[in-house]
């Protein structure tokens, strides 16, 4: 089924129960509550998941371990744009996986704004050296 964790039992004396602990389902309905005039329906249509499969989430009936990280990243992105602080962090540790690196889009963002901050000389010689690079790469 989930790979939730489990919620029986009251927390130590003193400590708070911790967001880190949230489970996909906790994680998507304390988002969702931070944004009242938005349904789980929304959340489906704007982030390219059915409703169904997201709504299996929500009521534990479908197991979050499989999720592909884009549908992850694209939940993310919509709480953004509707004004919900979260992280891809928050999505990837309550479905239980290591939160991997930014993706292959985020890093050529990167490095196309780095090269456009470089003066015309500095952009020539980057590009000779990424050539280098590649020429070693099919080498080895």
């Amino acid at each position: 089924m989930t790979n939730q964790q489990s919620r029986s039992g009251a927390p130590d004396p003193g400590q708070d129960p911790s967001p880190l602990e949230e489970d996909l389902a906790t994680l998507l309905e304390r988002l969702l509550a931070q944004a009242p005039d938005r349904t789980q329906k929304d959340l489906a249509a704007e982030a390219g998941i059915s409703y169904p499969t997201l709504n299996a989430w929500v009521n534990r009936t479908r197991g979050t371990s499989r999720i592909d990280p884009e549908k992850l990243r694209a939940m993310v992105d919509v709480f953004r744009r509707w004004g919900v602080r979260t992280t891809p962090r928050e999505f990837f540790e309550a479905v239980g996986r290591p939160v991997p690196g930014p993706s292959g889009d985020e890093r050529e963002a990167r490095l196309l704004k780095l090269y456009r901050q470089l003066p015309e000389a500095r952009q020539r010689a980057l590009l000779k050296d990424a050539e280098a690079m590649l020429q070693v790469s099919r080498i080895g």
